[in-house]
């Protein structure tokens, strides 16, 4: 059982940048892969960015690619989320999810989810 907990959102300027912390409580942290999920008023969930449990492979939605870099630290049971050049399309509750399979995580399917954090990026 893992509890994900998301800090870091708020209102912010185009242009702007934020980081995004996931802090994660139980057992088994490191055999968990990672991500980011984000939904918009009216939209899907879509998984913006996920870091396998090594913290080697790493997956980016395109329209985040160069903006945006995942990372985790197994020692703090965290995963964070840089987010740079924020544009008003990033406006999105965000979510940190877990699983321990890559494939079901990014399909959108973890086993883990947080309760969200508001980012919203003024034009």
């Amino acid at each position: 059982q893992v509890q994900l907990v998301e800090t870091g959102g708020g209102l912010v300027q185009a242009g702007d940048s934020l980081r995004l912390s996931c802090a994660a409580s139980g057992s088994g942290f490191v055999d968990y892969n990672l991500a980011w999920f984000r939904q918009a008023p009216g939209k899907e969930r879509e998984c913006v960015a996920a870091i396998d449990w090594a913290g080697v492979g790493t997956h980016y939605l395109h329209s985040v690619t160069g903006r945006f870099f995942i990372s985790r630290d197994n020692s703090a049971q965290s995963v964070y989320l840089r987010l740079n050049s924020l544009e008003p399309e990033d406006t999105a509750v965000y979510y940190c999810a877990a699983d321990d399979n890559w494939g079901q995580l990014l399909y959108g399917h973890p086993d883990y989810w947080g309760q969200g954090t508001q980012v919203t990026v003024s034009s």
